[in-house]
Protein backbone atom coordinates (compact mmCIF):
# COMPACT_ATOMS: atom_id res chain seq x y z
CA UNK A 1 0.00 0.00 0.00
CA UNK A 2 1.11 3.48 -1.02
CA UNK A 3 1.81 5.80 1.85
CA UNK A 4 2.56 9.49 1.02
CA UNK A 5 3.87 11.89 3.47
CA UNK A 6 2.29 15.56 3.62
CA UNK A 7 4.32 18.56 5.72
CA UNK A 8 4.24 21.85 6.52
CA UNK A 9 7.04 24.68 5.21
CA UNK A 10 9.64 23.47 8.35
CA UNK A 11 8.57 19.88 8.31
CA UNK A 12 7.50 19.73 11.85
CA UNK A 13 4.10 19.26 11.02
CA UNK A 14 3.80 15.45 9.23
CA UNK A 15 1.21 13.24 8.27
CA UNK A 16 1.72 10.26 6.71
CA UNK A 17 -1.45 8.85 4.62
CA UNK A 18 -2.28 5.59 3.70
CA UNK A 19 -3.73 4.25 0.26
CA UNK A 20 -5.32 6.39 -2.34
CA UNK A 21 -7.01 9.52 -0.69
CA UNK A 22 -11.03 8.96 -1.34
CA UNK A 23 -11.41 12.24 -3.55
CA UNK A 24 -9.45 14.58 -5.04
CA UNK A 25 -10.65 17.87 -5.25
CA UNK A 26 -10.33 21.46 -6.05
CA UNK A 27 -12.58 24.44 -4.44
CA UNK A 28 -12.94 27.70 -5.79
CA UNK A 29 -15.05 29.34 -2.73
CA UNK A 30 -14.40 32.52 -1.60
CA UNK A 31 -12.98 31.13 1.77
CA UNK A 32 -10.78 28.77 0.50
CA UNK A 33 -9.53 31.94 -1.65
CA UNK A 34 -8.74 33.66 1.12
CA UNK A 35 -7.25 30.69 3.05
CA UNK A 36 -4.66 29.73 0.58
CA UNK A 37 -3.53 33.20 -0.95
CA UNK A 38 -4.34 32.03 -4.23
CA UNK A 39 -7.37 31.42 -6.54
CA UNK A 40 -8.28 28.05 -5.36
CA UNK A 41 -7.10 25.40 -2.81
CA UNK A 42 -6.45 21.73 -3.67
CA UNK A 43 -7.01 19.05 -1.41
CA UNK A 44 -6.82 15.15 -1.11
CA UNK A 45 -9.37 13.49 1.68
CA UNK A 46 -8.81 10.35 3.89
CA UNK A 47 -10.20 8.30 6.32
CA UNK A 48 -8.81 9.05 9.21
CA UNK A 49 -8.00 5.91 9.86
CA UNK A 50 -5.50 6.05 7.51
CA UNK A 51 -3.82 9.12 8.76
CA UNK A 52 -0.90 9.41 10.95
CA UNK A 53 -0.28 12.72 12.37
CA UNK A 54 3.46 13.95 14.15
CA UNK A 55 3.93 17.43 14.98
CA UNK A 56 2.58 20.36 17.10
CA UNK A 57 -0.76 22.39 15.49
CA UNK A 58 -2.32 25.43 15.89
CA UNK A 59 -6.08 25.81 15.41
CA UNK A 60 -8.76 27.52 13.57
CA UNK A 61 -12.03 26.98 12.78
CA UNK A 62 -14.01 28.49 10.12
CA UNK A 63 -17.03 28.61 8.12
CA UNK A 64 -17.13 27.81 4.48
CA UNK A 65 -19.40 29.41 2.41
CA UNK A 66 -21.76 26.50 2.25
CA UNK A 67 -22.29 27.12 5.97
CA UNK A 68 -20.67 24.33 7.47
CA UNK A 69 -17.03 24.43 9.21
CA UNK A 70 -13.77 23.16 9.47
CA UNK A 71 -11.04 22.91 11.53
CA UNK A 72 -7.87 23.78 10.20
CA UNK A 73 -4.59 22.51 11.02
CA UNK A 74 -1.88 24.79 10.63
CA UNK A 75 2.01 24.67 12.03
CA UNK A 76 2.85 27.31 14.60
CA UNK A 77 6.17 27.95 13.46
CA UNK A 78 5.90 28.24 9.76
CA UNK A 79 2.42 28.68 9.31
CA UNK A 80 1.45 26.59 6.66
CA UNK A 81 -2.00 24.84 6.90
CA UNK A 82 -1.33 21.15 6.28
CA UNK A 83 -4.78 19.45 6.78
CA UNK A 84 -8.40 20.00 7.92
CA UNK A 85 -11.29 18.26 9.58
CA UNK A 86 -14.40 18.93 7.92
CA UNK A 87 -17.67 18.92 10.76
CA UNK A 88 -19.74 17.55 8.42
CA UNK A 89 -17.69 15.29 7.41
CA UNK A 90 -17.44 13.06 10.44
CA UNK A 91 -14.19 10.15 10.10
CA UNK A 92 -12.30 12.18 6.88
CA UNK A 93 -9.46 14.63 6.98
CA UNK A 94 -9.20 17.11 4.01
CA UNK A 95 -5.08 17.00 3.20
CA UNK A 96 -3.49 20.46 1.20
CA UNK A 97 -2.59 18.55 -2.00
CA UNK A 98 0.20 20.90 -2.31
CA UNK A 99 1.83 19.55 1.34
CA UNK A 100 2.82 16.43 -0.65
CA UNK A 101 5.19 18.45 -2.52
CA UNK A 102 4.98 15.48 -5.25
CA UNK A 103 3.93 17.18 -8.82
CA UNK A 104 2.87 13.60 -9.86
CA UNK A 105 0.21 13.74 -7.08
CA UNK A 106 -2.92 12.57 -8.61
CA UNK A 107 -5.30 15.44 -10.24
CA UNK A 108 -8.80 16.50 -8.59
CA UNK A 109 -11.61 14.50 -9.51
CA UNK A 110 -14.10 17.19 -8.41
CA UNK A 111 -14.56 20.70 -8.51
CA UNK A 112 -16.66 22.97 -6.46
CA UNK A 113 -18.07 26.06 -6.49
CA UNK A 114 -16.95 27.00 -10.36
CA UNK A 115 -19.52 30.02 -10.22
CA UNK A 116 -16.57 31.86 -7.95
CA UNK A 117 -13.55 30.39 -9.88
CA UNK A 118 -11.07 33.24 -11.72
CA UNK A 119 -12.21 33.96 -15.27
CA UNK A 120 -8.73 32.14 -16.59
CA UNK A 121 -8.59 29.35 -13.78
CA UNK A 122 -9.43 26.71 -16.44
CA UNK A 123 -7.26 27.59 -19.15
CA UNK A 124 -4.12 28.90 -17.17
CA UNK A 125 -2.05 25.75 -19.44
CA UNK A 126 -3.14 27.90 -22.47
CA UNK A 127 -2.04 31.52 -20.82
CA UNK A 128 0.39 33.13 -23.18
CA UNK A 129 3.45 32.78 -20.05
CA UNK A 130 6.79 33.18 -19.65
CA UNK A 131 8.32 29.75 -18.51
CA UNK A 132 11.66 30.31 -16.36
CA UNK A 133 12.72 27.15 -13.90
Amino acid sequence: MTTRTATCSCGQLRLACEGEPVRISICHCLECQKRTGSIFAAQARYPRERVTIAGDSAQWTRRGDSGDSATFHFCPTCGSTVYWEPNGLPGFVSVATGAFADPHFPPPNVSVYDERAHNWAFAAGELPLEHYS
